[in-house]
């Protein structure tokens, strides 16, 4: 069944970062897909989203929905017929929609978990915390808006870190219905992002010694997108040389 592109308006989306070690984030991919390095560092971090108006492409704003969503991702990259690509690969989603969850693998690429969200948003700070339904999974973020970016190792400044984001909008998540990847491409009708600063931040999935040893993986920046109208392209699929852990 060919997938619909989706239509939305990304309400908010806020970017956590870690800077990680690059053999701490190869072990979590599968070929072909090898991490994208910056200064030396891996990146990865936590993306959470509120999506409004989510509806197939042809269908009136008014029949769209709203939801909360999180993905775990790693920026990656790969040979593709023209030259080296680049994306994000995203080893777990999590959603508070029932729908999402169904959905997902079915009507659009990527296949989600269900986690429960908590959110506090002020003008001057923003708090985003989850605990998904299968208990692998927790996250609670504080973050305050900044004038400018401070503190980074992998970017210079906003601009730079908003360059890098704005090239890595296709991802490609394992499925348990083969051993290829799914790929879906956001495309954002404008691309402005805020700073952050991050005022507290935990997380079980990068906090796991088990898969980032002691040191392998730091908290580098924080970025928050408002208000953007966007859209969601399925991609072909992906082969992959090695199986991935799928989305619980």
């Amino acid at each position: 069944m060919r997938q619909p592109r989706l239509s939305s308006v990304i309400e908010r989306r806020l970017l956590v970062n870690y800077r990680v070690a690059p053999d701490a984030a190869a072990r979590l991919l599968p070929g072909p897909l090898r991490p994208q390095l910056v200064h030396g560092y891996a990146v990865a971090g936590i993306c959470l989203l509120r999506l409004g108006h989510v509806r197939p492409a042809w269908a009136p704003k008014a029949f769209g929905l709203r939801s909360e969503n999180a993905a775990h991702r790693i920026a990656v990259e790969w040979d593709g017929q023209d030259g080296v690509e680049s994306g994000v690969y995203i080893p777990r989603r999590d959603t508070a929609s029932r729908l999402n969850v169904w959905a997902g693998g079915r009507l659009f690429p990527g296949e989600h978990g269900r986690a429960h969200f908590e959110v506090h948003e002020t003008p001057g700070q923003l708090r985003v915390a989850l605990a998904t339904w299968d208990g692998d999974t927790r996250v609670d973020v504080t973050v305050e808006p900044s004038d400018e970016l401070r503190g980074s190792e992998l970017f210079a400044d906003l601009a730079e870190a908003s360059h890098f984001f704005r090239g890595g909008t296709k991802g490609f998540s394992a499925t348990t219905s083969g051993p290829h990847l799914e790929g879906m491409e956001l495309r954002a009708g404008t691309w402005h992002v805020e700073a952050g600063r991050v005022r507290s931040a935990a997380s079980s999935f990068f906090d796991d010694p088990a898969a980032f040893p002691s040191g392998s993986a730091t908290l580098d920046c924080a970025l928050i997108m408002r208000d953007v109208a966007a859209s969601w392209r399925p991609l072909p699929a992906m082969a992959s040389e090695r199986e991935a852990r799928p989305a619980d």
